[in-house]
């Protein structure tokens, strides 16, 4: 009985150290699964849904967005974000890819909705929509610090009526 309660114990204890044995390899994993969460979770919650509220606990106050022109702070960006959900109202944005690597996600996604109302500069269409873009993410503690972002906006001026398609 003594030999068998041994065995036990002693199999308890190895199974406590590989638990807490975990390599940085580990730890990295799980940080670029925790940053997926995050853009999947931004892209659901605040793109589509339209949760503005929800900025604060995704994004770091020192956020800057990286224009090709010019950079944009947080209140700039989700005013844009707001901007897209007001002429879109249906809008929805999917997550078709992610890759990440240390503290930077990359998204591919496709956006698509119908342009019921005016935004961003947009005149009510009626018309709806349908783009592709590129999302890269710098997070860090759950926090979304940096972001470069690119999308098709002149496919979606010509979807919408807006710009002559080419030749005509």
């Amino acid at each position: 009985m003594r030999v068998v309660i041994r065995f036990l114990v002693m199999g308890v204890m190895i199974l406590i150290n590989s638990m807490s044995l975990a390599t940085p390899a580990d730890a990295q994993s799980k940080s670029t699964e925790a940053n997926k969460a995050v853009a999947r979770r931004v892209f659901d919650e605040i793109l589509s849904q339209g949760k503005f509220q929800l900025a604060d606990e995704f994004y770091s106050k020192d956020f800057v967005n990286h224009g090709l022109t010019r950079d944009a702070s947080l209140q700039e960006d989700q005013d844009a974000a707001r901007g897209w959900k007001q002429a879109f109202p249906d809008g929805k944005i999917t997550v078709v890819q992610e890759i990440a690597e240390g503290d930077l996600v990359a998204v591919l996604w496709v956006g698509s909705g119908t342009n019921t109302h005016e935004g961003n500069g947009l005149p009510a269409t009626g018309k709806s929509g349908k783009i592709r873009g590129i999302t890269i993410w710098r997070i860090v503690n759950g926090k979304i610090i940096e972001e470069w972002s690119e999308f098709d906006q002149l496919r979606l001026l010509k979807q919408l009526g807006l710009m002559p398609e080419a030749g005509k």
